[in-house]
């Protein structure tokens, strides 16, 4: 039985109760699973090195369902765990709702914006970090037609989407860049096969490059294209190392970090919004040992070069959710 399950069922919530010390952290990861190689792994990574570091212990949660959500964070709240973090926007309306409900108690969600007084909203610049993936697409293009495939169609995705193509276009301004979504529910996130399908689907139009910022459903689109001999792009951990020399970069989220520091503030987290952007680390690409061979020297000039000029704001980097347009889609 899962933990999940068995916090769900009412005689687990004693054993639950029991063993919670006092202000012992808790995390909550979305749908898609705790090691879905992208989004909650990053999460469990920077809870990891917060054990690692402090010797401390935390809770942890998968979620089954969208129903359990607010079962599971009132549950926690009032077995005492502080500060209860959750991966992703979907708990928004949740939190939202029960925040008010346990004052005692700090939260902290990734992804989404809640006003509470007693709530922590992490946001990354998404479109920063994307518009670095797709100005190495557009270098590493050959055919002069990427794509981007998302998982659940939400302008939180359409912020990757629309930060990939002006990075893309900057380089190849008449180059085009193909669009597709999973779905429209949380099943998106979780759809291997769906992605393989759309990856093969835009090898046919004549992508050489494709950008997956969609959860578990991108290990499909990775593995599609590596059978299908072209680049691929990751999304939120370091995914290079699923097939070395096949992954252009992976545009790393630290959500690790948001995590780490979460735990690390313990009680006294501090409420409001928290940005992590391109300058402050929260988002980047990743080179490593599984993908050098592919950044060539003129390669690293041009991303840093655009690191630089996001910096200093000559690049303003378009951000979907103040403006849900995608100018150059």
């Amino acid at each position: 039985m899962s933990l999940m399950k068995s916090l769900l069922a009412g005689s687990a919530l004693t054993v639950l109760t029991a063993g919670l010390a006092l202000a012992e952290p808790a995390l909550i990861y979305d749908l898609g699973g705790k090691f879905d190689k992208s989004f909650n792994e990053a999460a469990y990574m920077g809870a990891q090195r917060w054990v690692e570091e402090t010797g401390g212990s935390y809770r942890e949660l998968e979620m089954q369902s969208e129903a359990q959500r607010e079962q599971a964070l009132r549950r926690l709240a009032e077995a005492g765990a502080n500060p209860i973090v959750m991966v992703g926007f979907a708990f928004g309306d949740v939190l939202t709702k029960i925040a008010g409900d346990y004052p005692e108690t700090n939260f902290a969600i990734i992804d989404m914006v809640v006003e509470a007084p007693n709530v922590q909203s992490v946001v990354f610049t998404e479109e920063e970090g994307s518009y670095l993936a797709g100005v190495m697409a557009g270098m590493a293009s050959e055919s002069g037609t990427v794509g981007f495939i998302g998982g659940m169609d939400i302008p939180l995705i359409h912020k990757f989407h629309c930060g990939f193509a002006q990075g893309f276009k900057s380089v190849q301004a008449e180059g085009n860049v193909l669009m597709n979504f999973t779905g429209t529910t949380p099943a998106a996130w979780n759809d291997p096969v769906r992605g393989g399908e759309l990856t093969r689907a835009q090898v046919s139009q004549g992508a050489d490059v494709i950008y997956a910022a969609a959860g578990g459903t991108g290990i499909g689109v990775l593995q599609t294209a590596a059978d299908q001999g072209i680049l691929s792009i990751g999304v939120d951990s370091n995914q290079n190392a699923l097939h070395p020399g096949q992954v252009l970069t992976s545009m790393v989220k630290r959500v690790d970090n948001a995590v780490f520091d979460a735990f690390t503030a313990g009680a006294e987290i501090e409420p409001g919004v928290k940005v992590m952007d391109l300058a402050a680390g929260g988002v980047d690409v990743a080179i490593d040992e599984n993908n050098d061979e592919l950044v060539t020297d003129e390669m690293q000039a041009a991303i840093d070069e655009a690191k630089a000029a996001i910096a200093s704001g000559e690049v303003e980097v378009h951000d979907y959710m103040t403006d849900n347009t995608c100018p150059a889609a």
